[in-house]
This record gives structure tokens, C-alpha cells and sequence, in this order.
């Protein structure tokens, strides 16, 4: 996976984190011990190297972001990407708990959890299960040749949404992507995750031009595994995003776990896997950045997959979303579907909860305005997203 924040690194250091999985000679630090004293760009680097790909934790998702009180969703159960999209409101409201079991890129076990239900994705080689333990639904799909190599598609048939939080390494990654000179790094103290000892990697836009105050990633001492992205409002003091370990074992997961029989009297269903060159790029697939409330991030219902709506573009016909602005200023567009499609788009995105009753009507269209995340939606179909201020989506809808 390429690592865009190596450009933070200084050149010398480019070869020694190519090269080297751990640090030579490194000694795990116990809990509590203080760590050693990391630049930014030793931290950075160590960040880079991080190979951790067998561990198994729970993973817990807060979000703080100003939102009204909206009653009880429940998990959306219509079509979603096999990424595991859930409603908006999954992502943006409430707090979210999850277990993680790992052993390699092709061996993963996501198991979410609600209320009264658990949703489960489980990867073995080439075959995917998605189950939701509320209505004792199963679908499956097998992988195309090389699927290792490639973003997961979204099947043309509906499954159950299963991964609504997205991992501290998927929002390291985004925020590090948006970084560039705009942006302030330091390291702040030490902190303890899941157990861990790990560094403060602190993320501050020196522009003024955007909603967040900082972005923090704590970066395990041992392994520069990133067990822990807070994210802060300007004006807030209580964090508006967390997502983090609560537990870590890095020891591989059993075997079993990656290992999946329907139960007695559950409905399986089998999803048929659309070619890939058909599947227009979403943002992140463009290296654009990515963020709490990006349609591209994972957990994120995209436009052309509008979950419980029963709206589905032709294939191929959704146009690609087009990036105005750079780092923390970015604004995402989605253009309106051709063929008069944007109509049904609106109506179908209203249908959900989060939306109908949080989003305000503005000239033009709706807006769901947060702390720290604001997402346009014209009257005609188009969306316009950014960790930006409303008028600048508006502005963003009235350039395009």
C-alpha cells in the first residue's frame, strides 16, 4: 500500500523504512514506560514501517459533531457495497463498537455490533460472507482472480452493511493524504491505547479555511501501528470524531475465526461480483482525501449505492465525482446522474433518517451542517462535501 506521508520523512531515512519491517534491535516497551524521545519525522517514520498485519481488538467509534437528537435507526438493511456501506446516520451519530480479527491481507473477520444484533464480514482467499444476525441473512461472494491487488467491488445485488466503522489505519492514512505544507506537525505527549504506550502524532491545518482544529493519531511505540485518530472542531473541546482500540492482541487469531457456516434456517443468498473496469473510481481511489462523512470513507453510503432506497444507477452511468481545492480545503463533488436520474437520487438520499430530519433547506437544495463535516445536496441531484464551511460547498454547487 503506498504511503503517502513518506514525503514527511527526510530522504536519507526513505531507504531504512523501505528496507526494514521493525526497528534492529528494538525492545518492546511495557505499559507505562515512557517512550522513547521521536521527532515528527521519526515518528513518521516509524508510522511507515508499520507491517502489523495479524492482531485481533475491539475497536470503538464516538462522534461528538453538534447533530440534533434523532430517534433510534436501526442498521441499514437495503443495498450497500460490499465495502460494507451503512446509513449516514450509522457514521455520524452515536457510538459504534466493533471486533477485529486479522491474520494476513487475505484472512479478516469485521464483527459490528448493535443494540440487539451482530453484522459480520468474514474473508477467507477469495471467499466473502456477509451475515446479520437480525434476520439471519447471508450472502456470499467470490473474489476475482487477483482481488488481492484490487479495491473490493460493490455487487449489483443487496447485502447486509457490516463494516460501519472505519480503522484507525484507514483514517491515518486519509488525514496523512491531506497533509501537506498547509499543515502543522508535532508530536504531543504520550499516550496509553488499548494498553499500549504510543506517540502523539498531531495534524494541525494552518489555514483557516477548514472545519478541523487538529487531528491526533496515536502511533504504537513498538510497531507504529496506528491504534487510536481523535479529531477536533475549531471552537469545540471534546473531541467530534474518535475511533480507536479499546483492546489489541498482535498475536495471529485462530484459524476458526475466519471460518464461516450459515446457520440453521438462515437465508444465503450468492452476490454476483460486476467486472471492475466498469466501476467508477471513487475519491479516495483518486488520492483525494478523505475524512469523517466522505461518501468515499468506509462506513459511507456513495452515491451511485443509496442504502435502503432501492436506488441503483445503470451501470457505469454515474459520472466521476470532481476535487476542487487542496488538503483540508478540498471539496468533494458528485455530479447529478444523466439521463433526469438526479431526481431520483435526491428523493432517495431524503429517504434517509439522518438526512430527512437533521438537513436544513437552503437556496438551491438541503445542507447537513456539522462540527465538523458539511454535505450539500442540490435540488438536481449533485453532492458536494468537505470538512469545509457551508459557503464554500455552496460556492463549490454555484462554480460547477
Amino acid at each position: 500500500m503506498k504511503r503517502t506521508w513518506l514525503r514527511w520523512i527526510p530522504a536519507a531515512a526513505v531507504p531504512a523504512v523501505i528496507a526494514a519491517g521493525v526497528l534492529a534491535g528494538s525492545i518492546p516497551a511495557r505499559a507505562g514506560d515512557p517512550l522513547p524521545q521521536k521527532t515528527p519525522a521519526e515518528v513518521l517514520t516509524l508510522l511507515g514501517q508499520h507491517s502489523t498485519r495479524s492482531f485481533s481488538g475491539t475497536l470503538e467509534q464516538s462522534s461528538e459533531l453538534g447533530l440534533p437528537d434523532l430517534p433510534s435507526v436501526g442498521p441499514t438493511s437495503g443495498p450497500a457495497s460490499a465495502g460494507g456501506a451503512a446509513s449516514i446516520a450509522e457514521l455520524l451519530t452515536g457510538e459504534h463498537t466493533a471486533r477485529i480479527f486479522m491474520d494476513g491481507p487475505a484472512k479478516i473477520r469485521v464483527q459490528v455490533v448493535d443494540r440487539l444484533a451482530e453484522r459480520d464480514l468474514i474473508r477467507r482467499d477469495g471467499d466473502v460472507w456477509f451475515y446479520n444476525s437480525k434476520d439471519n441473512s447471508a450472502a456470499h461472494l467470490t473474489l476475482p482472480a487477483k482481488a488481492s491487488d484490487l479495491p473490493l467491488p460493490a455487487p449489483d445485488a443487496p447485502v447486509p452493511s457490516t463494516h460501519a466503522i472505519p480503522t484507525p489505519e484507514d483514517l491515518a492514512k486519509r488525514f496523512l493524504d491531506a497533509a501537506d505544507t498547509s499543515t502543522s506537525v508535532t508530536v504531543g505527549p504520550d499516550v496509553q491505547v488499548a494498553g499500549r504506550s504510543a506517540y502523539s502524532l498531531v495534524l494541525t491545518p494552518r489555514t483557516e479555511g477548514t472545519l478541523v482544529d487538529k487531528a491526533v493519531i496515536a502511533v504504537d511505540g513498538e510497531t507504529g501501528m496506528p491504534l487510536k485518530v481523535t479529531v477536533t472542531a475549531r471552537g469545540q473541546e471534546q473531541a467530534a470524531f474518535e475511533a480507536g482500540f479499546t483492546s489489541l492482541t498482535l498475536a495471529a487469531p485462530e484459524d476458526a475465526m475466519f471460518t464461516f457456516v450459515a446457520p440453521p434456517g438462515a437465508t444465503v443468498k450468492e452476490i454476483p461480483v460486476p467486472p471492475l473496469p466498469q466501476r467508477p473510481l471513487m475519491p479516495h481511489q483518486q488520492g483525494s482525501p478523505g475524512f469523517p462523512g466522505d461518501p468515499a470513507t468506509p462506513g459511507m453510503a456513495a452515491p451511485d449505492q443509496v442504502p435502503g432506497s432501492g436506488f441503483h444507477p445503470r451501470e457505469g452511468s454515474m459520472p466521476k465525482p470532481a476535487v476542487t481545492g487542496k488538503g483540508w480545503e478540498s471539496v468533494i463533488g458528485f455530479p447529478a446522474p444523466p439521463d433526469g436520474q438526479g431526481a431520483q437520487l435526491t428523493e432517495a438520499l431524503l429517504k434517509d433518517p439522518l438526512l430527512s430530519q437533521a438537513a436544513v433547506v437552503v437556496p438551491g437544495g438541503r445542507l447537513l451542517s456539522t462540527s465538523l463535516v458539511n454535505v450539500l445536496l442540490t435540488d438536481d441531484g449533485r453532492i458536494f462535501v468537505g470538512m469545509v464551511p457551508a459557503e464554500r460547498l455552496q460556492a463549490a454547487a454555484g462554480a460547477a
